[in-house]
């Protein structure tokens, strides 16, 4: 379950919704209340795993958490995404993951003859406010004419997801759900952070919460969590957010510059990174992916050490050679 360090959507979401506490008010809210009242809130447990692949992770963030269902053991499965554009197969995407967690559970308890209740939910979180306009239905996606859909009838599969669509949602409607402070910060900064020029003013109806995160237990911890989302994806100067992050008190502003600080020095590391994956392609041809991991994962130090031997190098193992 590591994150992505490339995206702060989907390392946002996890520090965040990992907790079982802050990720229930959200699936309470989203939940329908019969549902909701059946599931044992108290037992949720997140589980160890992850069913989108690291290539969808720019795309995609999910959690599975296990819990009771009316005393039966049940899973909700939660995924958020963060593309701009509705996946027109996410029907079918669920489906593959649901698959994969109850061949999970069957590893887990191999002697099983039924299947958990899975839960699913879908988060849209388009960064250009684009509304959900994809099936949430994977009958929705079978390519057949009316005559042939009433024919086919109960044969069709009705798998269906639920969907909280944030981009239908004003502010004010997020601000009013019973969440945790850091649940409702991250659920309207996925709505309006990205590429917002005038973030400070929009953040100011989450003061309140905000407050409530820095003189919370960790909350320095959290706030740090909350500025890197929004330096990485917004697009208002640090200077601005002042007007935000000045009434979190005298030793909030550290933070924000310490942050900022930070994130240009891993900007410039990454930078160093792509650079040699680039002179490398130039020399030696098409780098396999687990070299390029090992490349983007390495600091600046051993970027320099490694840049400095390309021009030498007969090989790629003549790069990456241990002296």
């Amino acid at each position: 379950m590591a994150d992505s360090p490339s995206n702060p959507h989907d390392a946002y979401f996890r520090q965040v919704m990992s907790r079982p506490a802050d990720a229930a008010g959200e699936l309470q809210a989203v939940l329908p209340k019969e549902v909701a009242t059946l599931l044992d809130w108290d037992t949720l447990i997140l589980q160890p795993c992850s069913f989108v692949s690291q290539q969808l992770r720019s795309r995609y963030s999910d959690l599975l958490f296990r819990t009771r269902l009316n005393d039966h053991p049940a899973y909700i499965y939660l995924l958020v995404e963060h593309q701009s554009r509705p996946d027109p197969l996410m029907p079918m995407r669920m489906m593959e993951y649901l698959v994969g967690i109850w061949n999970r559970h069957v590893r887990e308890f191999p002697k099983t003859k039924t299947l958990p209740a899975v839960i699913p939910l879908v988060v849209h979180a388009s960064p250009d406010g684009r509304r959900w306009d994809a099936a949430s239905e994977l009958s929705e996606l079978i390519d057949v004419d009316p005559a042939a859909r009433e024919a086919l009838g109960e044969y069709l599969p009705r798998f269906r997801f639920l969907l909280d669509d944030l981009t239908v949602h004003t502010v004010s409607a997020l601000c009013a759900r019973d969440l945790t402070s850091t649940t409702r910060v991250l659920l309207v900064l996925l709505k309006i952070a990205a590429g917002n020029r005038r973030l400070a003013d929009d953040m100011l109806p989450l003061i309140e919460d905000l407050l409530a995160i820095v003189s919370a237990p960790g909350g320095v911890e959290a706030l740090e969590c909350v500025v890197t989302y929004i330096l990485s994806v917004g697009e208002t100067k640090v200077a601005e957010l002042g007007a935000v992050f000045d009434r979190l008190g005298p030793n909030v502003k550290e933070v924000i510059m310490s942050t900022a600080e930070r994130l240009r020095a891993e900007g410039e590391v990454r930078g160093r990174a792509e650079a040699l994956l680039e002179l490398l392609v130039v020399k030696f041809g098409a780098v396999p992916a687990s070299v390029a991991e090992v490349v983007r994962g390495a600091d600046a130090g051993q970027l320099r050490v490694w840049a400095a031997r390309v021009l030498g190098a007969d090989s790629l193992d003549g790069v990456f050679q241990t002296p």
